[in-house]
């Protein structure tokens, strides 16, 4: 249940959680994602289009920077909205690689949210497509956005959760965002909690470093706490987007 002043996006947010192989540097990973995954499967889906059969409108990926000791507990997001939620990949994408990007990271399957976005601020983060190349795969950057991997406890009433989430804490967080200067604030929720590794996700969007230390000196605790799984919840930090489709 959303609160009065929210509304979810119509459709489908799918996240593709990226690790790549042990064998496999960071830098390698993020290369041929760019240039060898991403292009192909923006070809794919405009194709898809064409034949007015199910397709992605928007195609967006997350780099996510190492943690504190310097490992990555994922590298990085692939998010890619559709009209209904495709059907999982059995057996997981990649299990036999299509491309060399597919060769450097772990399988990966789609996890389906229904997606709120509390503040927009797409207006600090335009897309530029490229100019001396072909338009996209693009990139953008000049902000922190975090990324909050939800976990709820064993047990947890999901309906309890979402609403809690929705009509508590968003405000509580969108209010602090306000304060330090937070731009973009988006929520996501699991269609099939029960069968997903993480209840939810969110993006949180600051200026500079500043304003995310600024952030978490303010926030208080509203009572999320009750279902959140401390040791399983992941705060991932990202300071840049590749933008397949816009």
């Amino acid at each position: 249940m959303a609160s009065d002043d929210l509304s979810a996006t119509p459709g489908a947010k799918m996240n593709y959680l990226i690790r790549r192989k042990p064998a496999t540097s960071r830098e390698e990973l993020v290369a041929h994602w760019f240039a060898n995954h991403m292009p192909s499967v923006i070809e794919g889906q405009h194709i898809l289009a064409g034949q007015n059969k199910a397709h992605a409108t928007r195609y967006i990926a997350s780099l996510f920077d190492a943690g504190a000791d310097g490992t990555h507990s994922w590298d990085g997001v692939a998010q890619l909205w559709y009209e209904t939620p495709p059907p999982k990949a059995d057996p997981p994408h990649g299990t036999t690689p299509r491309d060399t990007f597919q060769q450097n990271a772990e399988p990966y399957v789609p996890w389906a949210t229904t997606e709120y976005v509390v503040m927009n601020g797409s207006d600090r983060i335009p897309v530029e497509p490229l100019t001396l190349n072909p338009p996209f795969p693009c990139t953008r950057s000049g902000f922190l956005k975090i990324t909050f991997l939800v976990r709820a406890l064993p047990d947890t009433n999901y309906a309890d959760l979402f609403t809690h989430w929705l009509g508590t804490h968003v405000p509580n967080v969108r209010g602090v965002m306000k304060e330090v200067g937070g731009f973009r604030y988006v929520v996501s929720h699991s269609m099939e909690p029960d069968s997903e590794a993480y209840a939810g996700m969110a993006e949180l969007y600051f200026a500079d470093a500043d304003s995310w230390r600024r952030y978490k000196a303010t926030i208080e605790t509203d009572g999320m706490e009750q279902w959140v799984d401390p040791a399983g919840t992941l705060a991932l930090r990202g300071q840049t987007e590749m933008i397949g489709i816009p």
